[in-house]
């Protein structure tokens, strides 16, 4: 009986060894055959004469926002939300690139899980329907908090590196370099090696204003400066060679940014630029490049007028809303038609004295946003701040952050043509269409204001957004 009891235990044992081992050998089966599917099908090479040998995402910027969802990802997009606890930076194992793979392989499984019922549910959320995808959008901020690395150049001096106007119609140029410098970002490493990207911190605002000769239109001195702190770089670190600059951002709201740009061929055609100048006709690629909004603040600070904003009962008496100089080739057409024109739609070149800007904008259902001498106008900010709905008045504009927010859940665009119809296409849009509208606003207003520290979901945080999902879109062999 002994004899028997020994066999029967050296056989269980064995065969609860065997089991053990076959069950590894099929998980390694298993997780071996979706990595390699990953690999193979997520990126594709990419070969460009002597340029550094890049990988390219199968999918774009664009597109990693408007086609992934999730049916299980925690309640979305609070500022003060207790969430990103759960998801707090942890020691990090392996390279920058592997790092990058699995925030990559993250929000893949975001767009695995999405669904017709979440979308539709998604859609008639006031809090999330602004976004393209809420959930995708969430996953990849959640994925950038916790990975994303910058390192910041200390080559340059003083006032045109490491400084920029922090008020004005400039301020967000200045606001920015200063966070990303001097505030208590999680963001920054000091070892390049570490970095995912390299900010390279100029103000053209104060290249204009130190550097460039007045009325004389020449935006050579311009060029110089970055062609030569772009040979300093390079000559002085392996980052730039190593990608001819891929890796790499700038940051401009000047309208003279992209001119400036033009100073290195990589840095225009391979860098990301970060511009309030986004113009599609004009070189801005928004595959690599970022939109920056302008936002104008006189004093460095909004208007007391704009935070505290009249109740939604609060009648607004006026349709429309403009003011503002003949600057380029649209505001001609807005003040030779509507000038005077009509009550309902208070359309101004000079404001009159006894009437004030932002009241007019509080009193307003829509604010005229047409360009300047270039695309991009501060009061698209400003009439979000108002809760006056934004109508925007452009061509080739790529609007702030578009890869991520659906601008038509919180504003209106009017075809050039379309300005002498602009009184009756307001008309036209219905009393439940204009409240969505406002909630619209009520909701992406967080991700347009510069916070002094900055917040979780503001325009700093969303800046560096875009420029992650640009990064993400790259893969450095």
């Amino acid at each position: 009986m002994e004899k028997w009891q020994k066999l029967w235990l050296s056989l269980t044992s064995t065969n609860t060894i065997t089991l053990i081992i076959s069950f590894l050998v099929i998980t390694f089966a298993v997780f071996g055959i979706h990595g390699r599917n990953y690999s193979s099908t997520s990126f594709d090479d990419a070969s460009n004469g002597g340029a550094p040998k890049l990988r390219q995402l199968s999918f774009s910027a664009i597109q990693l926002q408007s086609v992934a969802t999730s049916t299980d990802s925690p309640p979305l997009l609070s500022s003060n939300s207790s969430v990103h606890h759960r998801f707090a930076p942890r020691k990090k194992k392996g390279g920058v690139e592997e790092g990058l793979a699995r925030a990559r392989a993250a929000i893949r499984r975001e767009k695995a899980a999405w669904n017709r019922r979440n979308r539709s549910i998604t859609l008639n959320n006031p809090s999330t329907f602004i976004y393209r995808n809420p959930r995708a959008f969430h996953q990849s901020y959640l994925e950038m908090e916790r990975r994303l690395k910058v390192y910041v150049y200390d080559e340059g001096d003083l006032p045109i590196v490491h400084d920029g106007p922090c008020k004005d119609i400039y301020t967000i140029e200045g606001r920015f370099i200063h966070e990303i410098e001097h505030g208590s970002t999680r963001f920054r490493t000091r070892d390049p090696k570490h970095a995912h990207i390299h900010f390279m911190p100029f103000s053209v605002t104060w290249m204009v204003k130190y550097l460039y000769k007045p009325k004389s239109y020449d935006v050579t001195p311009l060029n110089q400066f970055v062609s030569d702190y772009v040979n300093v770089i390079s000559t002085k670190h392996p980052f730039w060679n190593r990608t001819q600059g891929a890796d790499h951002f700038m940051l401009a709201c000047h309208d003279w940014g992209p001119h400036a740009s033009r100073g290195n061929s990589d840095l225009y055609n391979r860098s990301i630029r970060v511009l309030c100048n986004a113009n599609s006709s004009e070189g801005f690629n928004p595959q690599k490049d970022v939109s920056l909004p302008e936002i104008h603040l006189y004093d460095g600070n909004i208007s007391p007028k704009l935070l505290s904003i009249p109740r939604k009962t609060s009648p607004r008496p006026y349709l429309a809303f403009f003011a503002g100089g003949l600057h380029g080739p649209i505001r001609p057409i807005l003040l030779s038609q509507w000038k005077g024109q009509d009550p309902d739609l208070q359309v101004h070149e000079y404001l009159p004295k006894e009437l004030d800007y932002y009241t007019m904008m509080l009193q307003s259902k829509f604010c005229l946003c047409p360009s300047g001498h270039e695309v991009a106008s501060p009061r698209i900010v400003e009439a979000i701040y108002a809760e006056c709905v934004p109508v925007i008045l452009s061509k080739n504009y790529v609007l702030p952050f578009s890869d991520v927010l659906r601008w038509e859940a919180f504003s209106i665009e009017v075809d050039v043509k379309d300005i002498p119809r602009l009184k009756e296409i307001l008309r036209a849009i219905p009393e439940e269409k204009y409240r969505r509208l406002i909630e619209g606003i009520r909701a992406v207003r967080q991700h347009f204001v510069l916070n002094t520290p900055a917040k979780r979901f503001d325009v700093f945080h969303m800046i560096l957004h875009s420029v992650w999902l640009r990064r993400l879109n790259l893969k450095l062999r």
